[in-house]
C-alpha cells in the first residue's frame, strides 16, 4: 500500500497489496511523500482444491463467494474504534491512535474430507476431460448427517489469482445452476408410485415396442421393450415406462411426493447462491406433464437437490439438510459453535425406501444401464441420467448433460455420490460417461474410510465394455 504526500487529499491510495518485490524496490528508492503501509490479505494454500466450496475475498477482506462470503461475519472479526478529538480549527489535541483488530475472527471447521474432495476431483477431471466435456460437477454427501464430503467442478480455479478467471468458473455451479435430470428423475417417481400403493415392484406396464405418442410427440426408448415391470422400467431406464408411472400417480400425487424429497425449494445449504430450481405447482400441469417430469423432463433441479433427495433414500427415507461446515471455533481452536445434523422431514417411508434400494441394485446387473459403476466386492445402488439440454426454449440437437447418482455400500450406505457432465462428445450416455467416475470415487472412498469388501455369494461378473443408456 502506498501513500502520495504531494496530494491535495491528505490520504491517497497508488496501488494496494503490492508484490514483496515491488515493495522493496520502492523502499530502496525512498521516495519522500511515498509511504509503505503493511495490509494483510487471504491466502489458500491449497490453491484449486476446493476452490468454489472455499470461495475468495476481495481487496478489504471480505467474502465474495463460497463459505467466505456466507461465513463473512464469523470470519472478519472486530475493530476497535477510538474517538479523537478536535478543535474549532479542526486541530487534534488528544494523539490518534490506530484502529487496531481486537479479533482475528473465528475459524471455520468444513465438512469436506480433503482426500475425498481430492479423489473426487481427480476422477471428475478425467470424465470430463476423457469424454471432451464442457464441464463437470461431482458431489458425495454423508445420508445420515447430510454432510458434504466433497464438492467438485471442472474446470476450477485458483482462489489467490481468482480475477485471472472466467466469472462462470467461480461459482459454485452445484447449487447456482439448474439443469434437467433426466433418468434419475425415474426413482423418484417410482418411490412415489409405491409410496401412494399404486404400484409394486412387480406391477406390469407396456412400453409399446420402443415409441409412444404424448400429445404431438413421439417418446423413444433406447431399445424395443415391451411389457415390463416396475422394477425393470428402473433397470433398463425405459422413458415410456416412466411415463405410464407418471401416469398412473397423476399430477398431484407426484408432485407432493417430488416436494417432499426437496424439488422445486432451496436445500438451504450453507452457500450463497443457491437457486430452487423448477418444479410448477401441479395445477399448472398440462395432460401430459406428469408422464414427462416423471422420466425428468419439464422440471429441473440442481446438483445439491439431487444428491439431498437420493440420500433420504439411502437414509431409510429421512431427507437431511445438506451443510459445508461443522463446527466455528475461536482462535484458540475451542468450539464456540457446532453445526449439528438437521432432518427436514420424512421424505417416504422406510419400507418404500428400501424398496426403491432393491430396484437400484438391479441397476448395476448384467443388462441394467448402470454396469460400468459395479464394484468388485461391494453391493451398488445407481441411476443413470442422460438429458438433452434446453437451448433457447428448445432442446438441442447433439447436447446432452450425463449423470451417474448412486450410494456405497448398497445396504449401509455411507457415501451418496453424483457426477454430473455437461456437453460429452462422441458419447453421451450416462452410464458410459459419468458411471466410470463414479466407480473410481467409490472405490477410492471406501478404501480411504477402510470399509472391507463384502462377502457376496455366487458373485455376478458384469461386462464392463457394454454401453450402459439411459
Amino acid at each position: 500500500m502506498i501513500n502520495n504526500l504531494y496530494s491535495t487529499k491528505p490520504f491517497v491510495w497508488i496501488k494496494r497489496q503490492i508484490t514483496p518485490k515491488e515493495s522493496k524496490l520502492l523502499a530502496d528508492l525512498n521516495i519522500p511523500g511515498i509511504v509503505l503501509k503493511p495490509e494483510y490479505s487471504r491466502f489458500y494454500p491449497n490453491k484449486f482444491l476446493g476452490a468454489q466450496v472455499v470461495g475468495f475475498c476481495g481487496m478489504d477482506g471480505r467474502g465474495i463467494e463460497g463459505v467466505e462470503y456466507f461465513y463473512n461475519a464469523e470470519l472478519q472479526g472486530t475493530e476497535d474504534r477510538v474517538k479523537v478529538l478536535k478543535d474549532a480549527l479542526g486541530r487534534r489535541f488528544e494523539s490518534e491512535k490506530n484502529t487496531v483488530s481486537d479479533s482475528n475472527g473465528h475459524n471455520l471447521v468444513l465438512t469436506i474430507d480433503g482426500a475425498v474432495q481430492y479423489i473426487t476431483e481427480k476422477a471428475l477431471e478425467e470424465a470430463v476431460v476423457g469424454f471432451s466435456g464442457k464441464s463437470g460437477m461431482a458431489i458425495v454427501m454423508n445420508p445420515r448427517t447430510g454432510g458434504i464430503l466433497a464438492l467438485a467442478h471442472y474446470p476450477s480455479y485458483n482462489p489467490n489469482t481468482f480475477r485471472e478467471y472466467p466469472k462462470r468458473e467461480l461459482r459454485s455451479r452445484a447449487l447456482t445452476d439448474p439443469f434437467e435430470p433426466g433418468s434419475t428423475m425415474k426413482i423418484f417417481s417410482v418411490a412415489a408410485a409405491i409410496e401412494s400403493g399404486i404400484c409394486k415392484p412387480t406391477t406390469i406396464f407396456n412400453c409399446e415396442n420402443g415409441a409412444f405418442h404424448v400429445g404431438t410427440n413421439v417418446v423413444h426408448d433406447t431399445h424395443s421393450y415391451g411389457m415390463l415391470t416396475v422394477q425393470e422400467i428402473i433397470k433398463y431406464s425405459s422413458n415410456i415406462g416412466a411415463i405410464k408411472v407418471g401416469q398412473a400417480v397423476g399430477a398431484e400425487i407426484l408432485y407432493k411426493n417430488l416436494r417432499n424429497f426437496g424439488f422445486g425449494e432451496k436445500t438451504g445449504i450453507d452457500c450463497a447462491g443457491e437457486t430452487a430450481g423448477v418444479l410448477a405447482p401441479y395445477a399448472k400441469w398440462r395432460k401430459i406433464d406428469a408422464g414427462t417430469i416423471a422420466f425428468g423432463q419439464g422440471i429441473s433441479v440442481s446438483a445439491i437437490q439431487l444428491i439431498m433427495a437420493t440420500s433420504a433414500i439411502a437414509n431409510g427415507g429421512i431427507l437431511m439438510k445438506p451443510h459445508l461446515v461443522q463446527a466455528v471455533t475461536d482462535a484458540n481452536g475451542q468450539v464456540i459453535k457446532k453445526i449439528e445434523p438437521t432432518p427436514v422431514r420424512r421424505a417416504i417411508s422406510s419400507e418404500t425406501a428400501r424398496t426403491v434400494r432393491q430396484m437400484m441394485k438391479e441397476v448395476i446387473t448384467t443388462g441394467g444401464t448402470g454396469v460400468n459403476a459395479a464394484l468388485e466386492g461391494y453391493t451398488v445402488c445407481g441411476k443413470t441420467g442422460t438429458a438433452q439440454k434446453i437451448e433457447n426454449g428448445m432442446y438441442a440437437r447433439g447436447k446432452y448433460v450425463s449423470s451417474f447418482i448412486g450410494f456405497v455400500p448398497a445396504d449401509h450406505p455411507e457415501a451418496v455420490i453424483l457426477v454430473i457432465v455437461d456437453e460429452p462428445q462422441k458419447r453421451y450416455y450416462g452410464g458410459t460417461v459419468a458411471a466410470p467416475a463414479f466407480k473410481r470415487i467409490a472405490l477410492e472412498t471406501l478404501g480411504y474410510f477402510n470399509i472391507s469388501p463384502q462377502t457376496i455369494p455366487n458373485r455376478l461378473t458384469v461386462s464392463l465394455e457394454k454401453e450402459g443408456k439411459g
